[in-house]
């Protein structure tokens, strides 16, 4: 972790406020964290706890009550190309291609400085990445739930931000297709040197993705309880990992955090 020293997200103070019928509802409070360039972050809770929220402020899609969020040292004021974002829910638009759904993101960010050409090379480079080469001319109907998150994966790197930001991406996959793209991801962040910030409810993928698990309180009012380090060397192999006792350690950290000092969200169910 040595590398990573430079603050590239700040938050500094944030609150998020909602206005429902039954009055003001505190979704988060007191939410301080610092990211480095090149880290990857995850953020881990039980439901309510306003991860997805958070993920939303970093994005710009919603401003917060009170506070400031700094990406590179400007203030997020709303959406923008240098911060990505992949939702669980692909998101693509059913009546165009594979190629054509990363297309549409290429061009709205480098059209005004590159040539036709180079947006469907920059395209074609992204469904590479994400091995769908193949697929390209297929639309969404007809390709699996794997192969549409890859699209949602390729169309944000297509876009080369500096920031990735995934709310659960793999969560509504099976497990075989869920790890395999976990195993994607890894290569592709190390290939990229992207800095990420990943909602997940998947403890085993928190670790063995992450250099920081960032585990939040129950909401209402969630705020970050604690940040766990994880100290593991890359490139990361799920297979030797599975033995590793520092893996377990970071494992059993996390499952103690959630289920013993945060668990009667589950035990009210």
């Amino acid at each position: 972790m040595s590398s990573l020293t430079t603050k590239y997200i700040e938050i500094q103070n944030v609150e998020q406020t909602f206005k429902t019928k039954k009055g003001p509802f505190c979704a988060l409070q007191d939410i301080n964290l610092t990211v480095a360039k090149g880290e990857f972050v995850a953020l881990i809770g039980h439901s309510g706890c306003g991860k997805s929220t958070l993920l939303n402020l970093l994005a710009g899609l919603t401003m917060p009550t009170q506070g400031t969020l700094l990406c590179a040292n400007r203030e997020i004021a709303g959406p923008g190309p240098e911060r990505a974002v992949v939702f669980q829910n692909h998101s693509l638009l059913p009546w165009l291609t594979c190629f054509e759904n990363v297309y549409l993101a290429v061009e709205r960010v480098f059209a005004a400085t590159e040539n036709k050409a180079h947006l469907k090379a920059r395209t074609d480079a992204a469904l590479a990445m994400v091995g769908l080469t193949a697929a390209a001319q297929k639309r969404p109907g007809e390709i699996s739930g794997g192969m549409k998150q890859r699209v949602g994966i390729a169309r944000a790197l297509s876009m080369e931000p500096k920031v990735l930001l995934l709310d659960e991406p793999f969560g509504a996959l099976d497990a075989l297709t869920r790890a395999k793209l976990q195993d994607e991801l890894l290569q592709i962040v190390a290939t990229t040197h992207s800095t990420v910030v990943m909602v997940t409810h998947d403890v085993d993928e928190a670790v063995l993705l992450s250099d920081r698990i960032v585990m939040m309180t129950n909401g209402p009012s969630a705020t970050i309880g604690e940040v766990l380090s994880v100290d593991l060397p890359r490139p990361r192999d799920r297979v030797a990992l599975a033995e590793s006792s520092q893996y377990l350690h970071y494992r059993k950290a996390v499952i103690d955090f959630l289920y013993t000092r945060q668990g009667h969200v589950e035990k009210a169910a």
